[in-house]
């Protein structure tokens, strides 16, 4: 919500707030996915409210989410919850402001994405891959997408934008070169680049101008900039570009993992397949471009997620062209145009890459997982993947794995033998005692279940076990079944 007037007598309320509401008398909806519940407040609508508000606080945990952070991120002031039972109102239909029309277009498009695809397991991730939005993707699916190293294609990623950024160049420039009237007006070169510009930035409002479509579009304006003007650019420029542009508007993605993944991602192509003397062939470019990524970011995804995904370029080395080609197209084509068709065929297209996905997860050591590395083993680790990733013919590159394994040997203290270490996890209201020895690690309650998508056992226990470099629990006690107490083991069981 935007604040537009307080009208009681109260501190400073921020002007950008999240707030929940739940209908009187289904307070049994707080236990069910967002995915079953239709929303009562429309994009671009105008309410008069009553409101208990609070500041922005989530739980304090080592390895765990860090609410607080992403709420800054995101411009998220305050937190609250909607009172059913006041006098509510709806003020107008809609406030006519450019923000409130996009809102109010992905709004359109979410509705009609669901209303085809309406029963789908997977309609959540068409609508991820059209509109950004990815609240619809359940736990299970995002967990398969994390293990196989696919999780980059299923928001908009910059390979989406830039794939609808060239299609519009390249049809644009088809169309002015033949009207003859037109070409001599303004180069078929420069209309192509403005009419690129355009879609990439039309697209990556629809999706909802997160931190992966800012760096596209801002790279796409540097590059049309430069061809525009005729000088020519490295990348390495480009993409400083581009960064200091996301720093500058919006200064708190720095803080998002999304911001150094995207990045990172693009830094690491450009460094192993860049300045390169001859021409490739394409799937010898296609295969160092995975082997470049993989182990590029293996890095930050070990201090991000302390995990990386083994079969991450077997599973991208069909997912990619299935997911940038085909269902995203389609998913696109059957969004916007009234082509139930397409929406229909892009989910079949979906459909079969999610059981190849599914197969792959079923390998064994399909993921590694281990202990959170301390911080400071980041830096040796990027100097030995520079050197892994240089060119071919520089003598004894393998010397750059050394560089690596201060980060995967490294492992937490244990208690010594004869001293035990107990750590109380912040669950909220419940509790979660986690008590270790020297060999034995015991589980005390998993924390509370908060909804079918969402518990304490997933969101903040397993992570700090995992964190702490624990792969199997010794006991695991449950003091009673109290939701408080017991909530957490259900998504501990599948998980572990």
């Amino acid at each position: 919500f935007d604040v537009e007037q307080v009208l009681t007598k109260a501190a400073m309320i921020p002007q950008h707030i999240s707030l929940s509401y739940y209908p009187p008398g289904s307070w049994a909806d707080a236990q069910t996915s967002s995915a079953s519940r239709v929303s009562k407040f429309k994009a671009g609508e105008r309410w008069r409210i009553t409101a208990r508000l609070k500041r922005p606080h989530g739980t304090q945990n080592p390895h765990g989410f860090d609410f607080e952070a992403w709420a800054l991120a995101e411009n998220i002031r305050a937190t609250g919850t909607i009172k059913a039972k006041a006098d509510n109102t709806k003020l107008q239909e809609f406030v006519w402001r450019p923000h409130y029309l996009v809102e109010h277009l992905r709004e359109l498009v979410q509705l009609r994405i669901s209303s085809v695809l309406a029963g789908k397991p997977y309609s959540g991730i068409i609508q991820a891959l059209v509109m950004g939005d990815d609240s619809q993707i359940t736990v299970n699916d995002w967990q398969l997408f994390l293990r196989t190293g696919t999780s980059h294609l299923m928001s908009i990623s910059g390979l989406h934008i830039t794939m609808l950024s060239g299609l519009a160049f390249g049809v644009i420039g088809f169309f002015w070169r033949r009207i003859p009237l037109l070409a001599m007006r303004l180069p078929t070169r420069k209309a192509a680049t403005v009419g690129a510009v355009l879609v990439a930035l039309a697209y990556a409002l629809i999706a909802g101008f997160a931190v992966p479509a800012q760096r596209t579009l801002y790279m796409i304006i540097v590059f049309a900039a430069a061809l525009w003007s005729g000088r020519q650019l490295v990348i390495a420029q480009v993409l400083a570009l581009a960064l200091l542009l996301v720093a500058v508007l919006d200064p708190w993605a720095v803080i998002s993992p999304g911001f150094w993944l995207s990045f990172g991602a693009v830094a690491v192509l450009a460094y192993a397949v860049g300045a390169r003397i001859g021409m490739m062939h394409w799937l010898k470019a296609a295969l160092q471009t995975q082997w470049a990524v993989t182990i590029g970011m293996l890095p930050l995804l070990l201090i991000m997620f302390h995990q990386a995904s083994i079969i991450s370029p077997l599973a991208n080395a069909f997912a990619i062209p299935l997911i940038s080609f085909i269902v995203t197209p389609l998913a696109l084509l059957g969004s916007f145009l009234p082509l139930d068709f397409a929406l229909h065929l892009s989910y079949q297209a979906l459909n079969v890459c999610m059981q190849l996905l599914i197969w792959l997860n079923q390998l064994p050591a399909a993921v590694w997982q281990q202990q959170a590395p301390p911080l400071w083993t980041l830096l040796p680790a990027f100097l030995g993947i520079a050197w892994v990733l240089l060119p071919r013919g520089v003598p004894m590159r393998w010397l750059g794995w050394l560089g690596v394994l201060p980060m995967l040997l490294i492992t937490p203290q244990h208690p010594r033998t004869g001293d035990m270490k107990v750590t109380v996890l912040d669950v909220g209201q419940g509790l979660s005692v986690v008590v270790q020895t020297a060999v034995h690690t015991l589980l005390y309650d998993a924390g509370a279940r908060y909804s079918s998508q969402a518990d304490a056992g997933g969101r903040i226990v397993l992570p700090y076990l995992q964190g702490e470099g624990v792969r199997h629990l010794d006991g695991f006690v449950v003091s009673h079944n109290d939701t408080d107490h017991s909530g957490g083991i259900y998504v501990s069981k599948s998980t572990s």
